[in-house]
């Protein structure tokens, strides 16, 4: 094609003609649409500045052989966008409204660390996710699916689900588990944030929290407008003096499996706990986050079993299967399921129709009882492998919540001390190792001070590199 005198001329019309080349030779029919996005492109991107002057339609159809009519309609459909303006007898120009493209979407995903040997708690081994069995659930519902179901669901969740989920928490977690009662969510975190609001409606303006606990409780409740009281844990669980005194009428618990301890609270303190509920009409929310993996007997049964009109219950798949998928379940009291449902309702409408129908299916054929006994396998391996390793490298460490979990607490010798330093010694050499003081709520003393107490998670860490990065760890604390 030779240039016509428009091109030739120099300024803007060079760039035009080459930018729209590429739609100028897409098929017939979408040439037009095509021929306006590239010129809707070409201006926000800023190769085609505000103030710059495009050649006649007349001059453009020549240049990229299409006709006339094509560059007319595009320029008055992005002159009506205010891409472009005109005026009669005083030709196209790009407008001033356009600004420059703005810069590419960044992923504000948390990460690992990118270290030499990392042992920060709190990730599942992603690995282990059954993309074969998920995506032949994925196929079957497809396939069965009512075209009905695809449209806005129960807030609560899909029917099928939610009594799928009450067969499985009332056999593997004890639990007293009506479907109806059961709401289906984006996780954890949304069910603390769904009862947080439900706390606040109520009047409550405080919730008790174990100390130490998740980091997480103050901002998820904190969002409803409900201020996280740190209440320390002991021995057996939370402490009851501390709690009765608090002025609390509702505490976050993680009785199966303290976290970050790892103890599990006692048969007195359960019971306690829950006499304390009661005396105040308070609630016990219990996050059961990791409650399916116990390796030296049977899992502990969850609270709710004991009294559900007293506890809310919560779990999800993000250890199990993968935080990604953003699916979890609140259970509730009967006599909280009202405003909670409402609140879900108003939050999102429900959780996505397609992926509860998913996994409803994989739970009626028993995919995720299989997911479980390989996690709980490959888990406890490493488990052993850590403390094994801790013991090789780390000699007089002791180890204590092994029994159940993805992680251990790891007490080292006063002679890797003090603290500051050793974590100092660690960020050095690139191995990536939380405090147990990470994890206070309420801080009465220095990182730096005292021993050297680690939450050292281990699932998502292959067997092959445990020894590797204890051994590692050992090096940098010895200096």
């Amino acid at each position: 094609m030779r240039p016509s005198r428009s091109a030739r001329g120099g300024g803007a019309a060079p760039a035009a003609w080459e930018l729209l080349l590429p739609a100028a030779s897409a098929p017939a029919r979408t040439r037009g649409r095509s021929l306006q996005e590239a010129l809707r492109e070409a201006v926000r991107s800023g190769r085609l500045t505000p103030g710059t002057r495009l050649p006649s339609s007349r001059d453009l159809a020549a240049d990229l052989g299409v006709s006339r009519g094509l560059v007319t309609e595009a320029y008055e459909q992005l002159t009506a966008e205010g891409y472009l303006r005109s005026g009669r007898g005083a030709g196209t120009w790009v407008g001033a409204a356009v600004r420059a493209a703005q810069p590419p979407a960044h992923d504000l995903a948390p990460r690992p660390p990118g270290a030499r040997a990392d042992f920060v708690p709190g990730t599942p081994d992603l690995a282990l996710f059954p993309r074969a069995a998920w995506a032949a659930a994925q196929r079957g519902v497809l396939a069965e699916l009512p075209h009905q179901e695809l449209g806005y669901p129960d807030p609560r969740g899909l029917p099928r689900l939610r009594t799928a989920l009450a067969e499985l928490l009332v056999r593997r977690r004890g639990v007293v588990a009506d479907p109806e009662r059961i709401v289906v969510v984006s996780g954890v975190a949304q069910a603390t944030t769904l009862l947080g609001f439900a706390l606040h409606a109520r009047g409550a303006r405080t919730v008790g929290v174990e100390d130490p606990g998740s980091p997480q409780h103050d901002t998820l409740y904190g969002a409803a407008g409900v201020t996280a009281v740190p209440l320390p844990v002991d021995d057996e669980g939370v402490a009851l003096e501390p709690l009765r005194s608090s002025g609390v009428r509702a505490v976050v618990t993680t009785p199966a499996h303290q976290f970050p301890t790892g103890i599990a609270y006692s048969a007195r303190r359960r019971a306690e706990l829950l006499d304390w509920a009661r005396s105040v009409d308070g609630i016990v929310l219990e996050d059961d986050y990791d409650g399916d993996f116990r390796y030296d007997r049977a899992p502990v049964g969850a609270l709710q079993g004991l009294d559900p009109d007293h506890v809310a219950y919560t779990g999800s798949v993000s250890k199990s299967l993968a935080p990604g998928l953003r699916l979890g379940w609140v259970l509730v009291p009967e006599s909280w399921a009202e405003e909670v449902v409402e609140r879900k309702r108003t939050m999102d409408l429900g959780h996505p129709a397609l992926d509860q129908a998913l996994f409803a299916r994989f739970l009626e054929r028993g995919d995720y009882d299989r997911q479980l006994r390989r996690c709980q396998r490959a888990y406890r391996d490493r488990r052993d492998a850590l403390v094994d390793a801790l013991d090789a490298h780390l000699p007089g460490s002791q180890v204590s919540g092994i029994a159940a979990g993805l992680h251990v607490i790891a007490t080292l010798p006063g002679r890797y001390g003090p603290q500051e330093r050793f974590l100092t010694r660690m960020a050095e050499a690139g191995v990536a190792v939380r405090p147990l003081s990470a994890y206070a709520h309420s801080r009465s003393g220095s990182d730096g001070a005292g021993e050297v107490q680690l939450v050292l998670g281990y699932a998502h860490v292959p067997p092959a590199r445990i020894a590797d990065g204890v051994r590692l760890m050992a090096e940098a604390a010895a200096g």
